[in-house]
């Protein structure tokens, strides 16, 4: 399942947007039979919904990243 969260990242990445990476997201999951069975068995091991697992996750990444500028910012502001 590894392949998928790489996915993910990619379309965040790519989008400039959560919006955007959603629709991006949801059109390629539309193209992609076995795009949809991985997502849905993804979803089955992580607990969420079909309707908010991509969403919760790019949620989740953003809020990582953002955590780690945050970090970054603290200590220029201690020098």
């Amino acid at each position: 399942m590894e392949d998928i969260t790489d996915l993910f990242i990619s379309i965040i990445r790519q989008s400039p947007s959560i919006d955007m990476a959603e629709a991006e997201f949801n059109r390629t999951l539309s193209d992609d039979e076995q795009l949809r069975r991985d997502y849905r068995q993804w979803c089955r091991q992580q607990g969420v919904s079909e309707r908010r697992g991509f969403l919760d996750y790019c949620e989740e990444y953003w809020a990582d990243r953002n955590e780690v500028w945050d970090v970054l910012t603290d200590y220029n502001d201690e020098e």
